[in-house]
């Protein structure tokens, strides 16, 4: 076990000693001076561990003497695949666009930046920042940034809408006012809403899937969000995702991390789509956003307004920064969150080049971490009632990753890592192979390759009579 598990286990109130319950049959293959492997397994062993209490509270519906939580395994190549996901993915055997080709690092006048230009607006407001006229090229966008101070590029940015970061050291993040911020906070928060509610059953005891019956609206786009809802999707629930029609999402993304859940378009400028949305948070067990903080409270999507309309509701959030401090709002992935914090200077190169994790993990780590803190409170939802809310941000999780010793990164030796593929609407989809599996639970996702947008904004279908809400 590494360092981080039994911070997730304090943060989530938890028993310590759920921390013995996880094996790991040897390192996962993720080569970093970071311990990047530590911080992949041990958040798939909080997904699992929080999964298998839920799973353990069916059992104990129908037996009342049922066993205490079952041992919790790693296999290192499905956690490395889980990771590497975008890597791995294929369709029709072409890989995944991952990077746009304004995307990367670019030399400034005094340093080094990091774009993100994957989606098309965060592309054209990139041109705009930098006075391109028209298509760019990475040469004319190197050339604009090259005459430019990386910090001062970095704060145009977040005024115009682009998403640009200086590549910091560590010591000089340390320094910046958000992570002061970062530090006084937990690596993922769950916060008990309201007073007194009512308990609300997990549903059928018979179930052998721990989320089966509960319902979870996917406000997230990216990778941070949609893994959590992925992860909740594959341990039962029903997970509906919700888009704006104006805002479609990369195509590969969705999906590499729309497995088991279904998808949905919803303009919330539309007073009828809007109110559609509230009737669907009235039925739902939990809402899962992704979106910059406060970019949804105009819907009345605040925490506040939720739990006040909707008693007993489970919200979890993923952003970028945090939830406060003063780059709270400001536009993050995690290649630009690994640049401003120094984990991007960490990995460069023999040519002073900065470089990165090797796989995206900041994302993926708070991705399968929030659907654990999701877990965790809708259990505790069950057996104590009262609403949840639950935090955690990239960021954070960094900050965690930088906070653990460093050492000399070690070759990732032969790892055969696991796929899935599937024949869909969309051609053949080839992804890696779920890592969360439990003892007595799911194996596999339930469906792969579900169009973008395919579904209509309503429920799959009415609970047994045996789910209260």
């Amino acid at each position: 076990m590494g360092n981080f598990l039994s911070t997730f286990l304090s943060d989530f109130a938890e028993l310590p000693e759920l921390a013995d319950r996880f094996r790991s049959s040897g390192p996962v293959p993720l080569s970093s001076p970071l311990p990047v492997g530590d911080l992949a397994a041990d958040s798939i062993a909080a997904t699992k561990l929080m999964a298998s209490l839920l799973h353990l509270v069916r059992m104990r519906m129908r037996d009342p003497k049922a066993s205490d939580v079952p041992q919790v395994n790693i296999a290192p190549q499905l956690v490395a695949g889980a990771y590497r996901s975008d890597q791995l993915f294929r369709l029709n055997g072409n890989p995944a666009p991952a990077w746009a080709p304004l995307s990367g690092f670019f030399a400034s006048s005094d340093g080094w930046v990091r774009t993100h230009a994957n989606y098309p607006h965060h592309e054209a407001a990139l041109r705009s920042l930098l006075r391109l006229d028209g298509p760019a090229t990475a040469e004319t966008v190197a050339h604009a940034i090259s005459r430019r101070s990386a910090l001062d590029l970095e704060d145009e940015a977040a005024d115009s809408g682009a998403v640009m970061s200086a590549v910091r050291s560590p010591s000089s993040w340390r320094g910046h006012p958000q992570a002061q911020t970062l530090e006084t906070e937990p690596f993922i928060s769950l916060v008990q809403q309201g007073g007194e509610s009512a308990l609300h059953s997990l549903g059928s005891a018979d179930s052998y899937a721990p989320l089966e019956g509960v319902r979870v609206l996917d406000l997230t786009r990216v990778i941070a969000g949609p893994v959590a809802t992925r992860s909740l999707a594959f341990f039962g629930a029903d997970v509906l995702r919700i888009d704006s029609p104006g805002m479609p999402e990369l195509p590969w993304q969705h999906l590499d991390t729309g497995q088991g859940k279904r998808s949905a378009l919803l303009d919330l400028g539309y007073k009828p789509d809007r109110d559609r949305l509230d009737q669907l948070l009235t039925d739902a067990d939990a809402v899962v956003m992704g979106y910059r903080p406060n970019s949804l409270d105009r819907f009345g999507l605040s925490p506040v307004e939720l739990h006040s309309r909707h008693p007993g509701l489970v919200i979890g959030r993923v952003s970028a920064w945090g939830q406060s401090g003063p780059w709270a709002e400001r536009r993050g992935f995690d290649s630009i969150v690994q640049a401003a914090i120094g984990i991007a200077q960490i990995h460069a190169d023999g040519t002073g080049r900065p470089g990165a994790l090797p796989a995206q993990a900041l994302d993926h780590s708070a991705g399968y971490l929030l659907a654990a803190g999701i877990m965790s409170a809708l259990r505790r939802r069950h057996l104590e009632g009262h609403g949840w809310t639950v935090d955690i941000s990239l960021a954070r999780v960094a900050q965690e990753l930088l906070a653990q010793p460093h050492s000399a990164p070690a070759e990732a030796g032969p790892c055969e890592i696991q796929t899935v593929k599937a024949e869909t609407s969309e051609g053949t989809v080839t992804c890696a192979a779920p890592a969360i599996s439990i003892t007595g639970g799911p194996n596999r996702y339930r469906w792969i390759g579900r169009p973008w947008g395919a579904d209509q904004p309503e429920w799959a279908e009415p609970r047994s009579a045996s789910f209260q809400r």
